[in-house]
């Protein structure tokens, strides 16, 4: 942040404000607060961590030029240096703090890549040639981002946030009492858009290969019948989801030393992680929803060693 003029600005601020912000928005409107994106509430509290160190500037440099307390100023003056302080926070900047986090998350990320991940990949591709590999994240994180470790083992990314309209509508199904989210929606968009790679690679092998009888083929009808394998770490959205579209699951559970919080997440008996900002409503709701997911479960691994096993034996039908 002090690049940008804000030294002593940490990350760990911007997250707990961004817990903060969420709750005042669920105390006026509890739909808004539920549908909105990890994005959103990052840009909410960059914004307004910036508005506080300006505020606090103009009120010091106020009584300076006054020569006098910061404690003395009236609550007029104090009014108007935050409204001033709210216009004096551009736009571009938040951007740019929000692209810079981001990047620093990808650049993390590899830095603290799970082990065997790297391995594994690796030898599902050589084992299964033709296989596509996608990711479908909930936020902004995106494999083909990661140079140096995942992107060349990834052939695209579907994330929540490209769906507003389907992601508002699970979130305030998901904050009803009857919690009868559907997720269907995300993963259908992702083997949508897996179909389409998919028909233009086999539309590439057909023109450069001399058996005559190799034809492209056509999405949807003909690929309904091919192997999909969703593989997280989430009983609920990744298995949940996935499974009500046809797909065999994997769920992930690393031991709690290789620093996966996963497990830990639903538990409401124990502090959560730093970064979360989800409310308990919604983590009992996950919670229901988890219980729902469990039988759906296909293989389950706690090691990524163990990943491309699990995969051979889904396809062998003995998981």
């Amino acid at each position: 942040m002090e690049k940008y003029g804000f030294p002593g600005l940490s990350a760990f601020d911007i997250v707990e404000t961004g817990k903060i912000v969420r709750e005042e928005i669920a105390n006026e409107d509890p739909e808004k607060a539920a549908a909105l994106t990890h994005t959103e509430i990052r840009e909410l509290a960059i914004r307004r961590e910036m508005e506080k160190v300006i505020f606090e500037r103009k009120l010091q440099s106020t009584a300076e030029d006054w020569a006098t307390q910061v404690s003395s100023l009236s609550p007029i003056v104090r009014k108007h240096a935050q409204d001033w302080a709210k216009t004096a926070v551009s736009e571009s900047v938040v951007q740019s703090v929000l692209t810079q986090w981001e990047m620093e998350r990808h650049h993390a990320a590899e830095r603290y890549i799970f082990p065997h991940v790297i391995e594994s990949l690796k030898k599902i591709k050589e084992e299964h040639p033709n296989v596509v590999i996608g990711a479908v994240t909930d936020g902004r994180a995106n494999p083909l981002l990661m140079t140096f470790t995942l992107a060349p083992y990834f052939d695209f990314c579907m994330s929540w946030e490209d769906d507003q309209g389907g992601r508002q509508q699970f979130f305030k199904e998901l904050d009803t009492v009857d919690a009868k989210a559907e997720l269907r929606w995300i993963y259908d968009a992702a083997r949508h858009k897996y179909a389409i790679l998919k028909e233009a690679q086999d539309a590439i092998d057909s023109a450069q290969s001399d058996e005559a009888e190799i034809q492209p083929l056509v999405w949807p009808a003909t690929y309904d019948d091919l192997a999909w394998i969703h593989v997280g770490d989430d009983l609920a959205f990744d298995v949940g989801g996935s499974a009500a579209c046809g797909a065999k699951t994997v769920l992930v559970e690393l031991p709690r030393s290789v620093g996966q919080t996963a497990p830990f997440r639903f538990d409401l008996s124990v502090q959560q992680p730093a970064w979360s900002t989800t409310s308990r409503k919604e983590l009992e709701a996950r919670i229901a929803m988890n219980d729902k997911a469990r039988p759906k479960v296909n293989a389950e691994i706690n090691t990524m060693e163990r990943l491309p096993i699990a995969i051979n034996e889904i396809l062998r039908g003995d998981a």
